[in-house]
């Protein structure tokens, strides 16, 4: 059942995307802008730890579980280290994420060589 869970919220998340990419004018980056701020947002509201509770990977995962993610590590930092937190926490609780992303994106560019269209 539990995937289930995480494919039903995981594909609504996705879901919602698609939609915004087919029937509005917004450009992909702003869409995924809107999706971390969202993730942060519902974290700040405590509605994303429930959703996270019940779904597990299907609302980690997307990129609304990363603004979640960069929120849940400004907090702790705030509560921690004062003001400065603001600055140091969402680097702490994001580095291994944007770390692999940003190694395995080069790799993918070596291994394909992708070309510039003229």
């Amino acid at each position: 059942m539990e995937y289930v869970k995480a494919f039903a919220v995981g594909g609504t998340i996705c879901m919602i995307s698609q939609i915004l990419m087919e029937k509005t004018k917004l450009m992909p980056g702003r869409i995924m802008v809107l999706l971390v701020c969202t993730g942060a947002v519902l974290g700040a509201l405590q509605l994303y730890e429930p959703l996270l509770d019940y779904a597990g990977s299907g609302a980690s995962v997307p990129l609304t579980g990363f603004g979640y993610n960069l929120w849940k590590g400004i907090k702790e930092a705030i509560d921690h280290d004062g003001l400065i937190g603001l600055f140091r926490g969402g680097f702490k609780m994001a580095a291994v994420g944007t770390s692999a992303a940003l190694v395995f994106a080069y790799i993918a560019s070596i291994v394909f060589q992708p070309k510039m269209t003229k």
